[in-house]
């Protein structure tokens, strides 16, 4: 995604489609089976949402399945799944219990997970194997008060002794999941080091509760009611200095290399629960009578439901194609990770929305699943980053390289025969701009037009990219109206690319007739995405924009509404 801000497209990275060898394929199918017949008849959903807690002998059972160490490496007493494999799984949990699989999540996809990327030997040896039985819980504790989305403005601090043995912690954590019961905790804290005149700097810290972590109530919560959600606290918690994750100083890069690999969990989990959603949508229409005859033969459901599949089959693809990066060792996925989740919270809520419509009256109705896999699936778009902070990353990560581009040939156009490298780089690449667009040659002839629309928004992305960065230079970061238009044509663009390599492989194994449904998923999607394209890339800046400024900082003086009509 990088490279196709700049224009260029790395089809090598997108073609093939990944898939599993058959042993993991075969492997990870008697999981899902077994998955499958634990929730059948030992998961109840309704109970723990009224009940506000899982059960023990639930969590129990999930640990029985080694759930709880599905991505720890076998050596350490896991499972050792690939990130396809493990997503694949939790897309299962999820498809039956949203508090199921944030409880996993979070002991696995960030809680323990900077232990396994990032942990010494000696800090795997001594963590995971409790941690992939599930006789030890993680949980992930960066957020505080003060600190969401802007993990540096965190206020906890760890204060190394004078020996330098130990860190000595205090502060507060809030909305830690796991947090009323987990046994370990992956905490970021500011540190000095042994210079109280140098600045803090975030440091990522094993701290285990028996060092003397105290946590808060379970928070009430609108879903997910059977997760535990606390606050923690430290008071003076003695840490030993061995228990720094990495190295000192450098625990924000810890933080994002955890939550980039975290967000495909949970864009799994929504791949999960949008497709449980779907079938529940599509029984309705067949058993909803109206005016004489089904539901489902109306046009305007028939739209909502063909969206909701279009959407859920692009974000189906593109959740495996990242975990197909992240399997081959590609070593940036960031911006692709982001993409994921907010493409993936904001398609389960459309399609929950959507699915709660279909089933009309009883869909408000506490007594059916429909209000509570709403209220489950809210929490996504706040979850790991939320959307607006995370389009902006999508944004302003990807005009990274063109604007570094932009600032080297400005430099070189006052020292040309020094700057003859980048001035040459440059000449090049827009003359191929303007010669012809770059071109995606992998996809099959039978998408010419989805792939011929992919090159030209791609180009015009490109275009859009360069003319706002021109226009504002470092300015741009902030200005979050332009940054959220880039960033969404830039998750529609992932998407159509995601389709385009799984519907070209469909299409390679089984023949065109054989593929047909993906062709039709991947067409639909195609005219649903060109849409937003269109609107998105059509103005990127507009006059509007300062008039929306304004109502908004208005509405602040105003503290509200600011009208009566008597």
């Amino acid at each position: 995604m990088k490279s196709l801000f700049g224009g260029v497209i790395e089809q090598d990275l997108v073609f093939p489609y990944p898939e599993l060898k058959a042993d993991e394929r075969e492997n990870l199918s008697l999981m899902l089976d077994n998955v499958q017949k634990f929730c059948e008849t030992r998961v109840d959903s309704k109970k723990i949402d009224k009940e506000h807690t899982i059960p023990e002998e639930v969590l129990a059972g999930m640990k029985e399945l080694g759930l709880f160490g599905l991505s720890i490496p076998e050596e350490y007493g896991g499972l050792g799944l690939s990130t396809t494999s493990y997503a694949r799984v939790m897309q299962e949990v999820a498809a039956y219990d949203a508090s199921l699989a944030v409880t996993m999540g979070a002991h696995q996809s960030i809680g323990c997970k900077a232990i396994v990327l990032l942990g010494t030997e000696a800090q795997k040896r001594k963590y995971l194997p409790r941690l992939a039985s599930g006789e030890q819980v993680a949980a992930f504790a960066l957020t505080e008060p003060g600190a969401g989305s802007d993990a540096a403005s965190i206020t906890t601090r760890a204060e190394l002794s004078p020996d330098g043995e130990h860190y000595v912690l205090n502060g507060s954590k809030i909305w830690i999941t796991n947090g009323g019961f987990a046994d370990v905790f992956t905490v970021f804290a500011r540190t000095t080091e042994l210079d109280p005149s140098a600045k803090p700097k975030i440091t990522a810290l094993i701290v285990e509760r028996a060092h003397g972590v105290k946590n808060g109530p379970n928070e009430e919560k609108m879903g997910i009611r059977g997760s535990s959600t606390t606050e923690i606290f430290f008071d003076d918690v003695r840490v030993p200095a061995g228990n720094v994750i990495g190295e000192a100083g450098r625990g924000f890069k810890v933080a994002m290399e955890v939550l980039n690999n975290g967000r495909l969990g949970l864009a799994a989990g929504c791949v999960g629960a949008s497709k449980r959603l779907i079938d529940m949508a599509t029984e309705r229409v067949n058993e909803r009578k109206a005016f004489g005859r089904s539901i489902g033969d109306f046009g305007m459901i028939k739209e909502k439901i063909a969206r909701m599949v279009c959407e859920t089959y692009a974000l189906e693809s593109m959740t495996y194609l990242t975990t197909g990066l992240v399997d081959a060792k590609v070593a940036d996925y960031s911006v692709e990770s982001a993409i994921c989740k907010v493409f993936g919270s904001e398609t389960l809520w459309n399609v929950v929305n959507e699915t709660l419509q279909i089933a009309a009256g009883i869909g408000y109705m506490v007594e059916y699943p429909y209000e509570r896999l709403m209220r489950d699936s809210r929490i996504n778009m706040i979850f790991e980053g939320t959307n607006e902070i995370l389009r902006a990353f999508i944004a302003l990560a990807g005009m990274q390289g063109p604007g570094r581009q932009l600032a080297e040939v400005a430099r070189a156009m006052r020292e040309p025969i020094k700057g003859f490298g980048p001035l040459s780089e440059y000449v090049i690449q827009r003359a191929r701009s303007v010669i012809g667009r770059e071109r995606l040659s992998r996809a099959h002839p039978v998408l010419a037009r989805e792939t011929v629309l992919f090159e030209q928004q791609t180009a015009a992305l490109a275009a859009a990219t360069e003319r706002v960065l021109r226009k504002h230079g470092k300015d741009i970061a902030e200005k979050q109206f332009v940054q959220k238009r880039i960033a969404e044509v830039a998750i529609d663009l992932y998407a159509m690319a995601a389709t385009l390599s799984r519907t070209t492989r469909a299409i390679e194994a089984r023949g065109e007739e054989g593929a047909r449904r993906e062709i039709e998923l991947c067409q639909g999607f195609a005219v649903i995405a060109e849409k937003r394209l269109a609107d998105r890339l059509g103005e990127m800046e507009r006059d509007s924009d300062e008039l929306l400024k304004s109502i908004a900082t208005r509405a602040y003086e105003d503290r509200g509404y600011p009208l009566d009509i008597v």
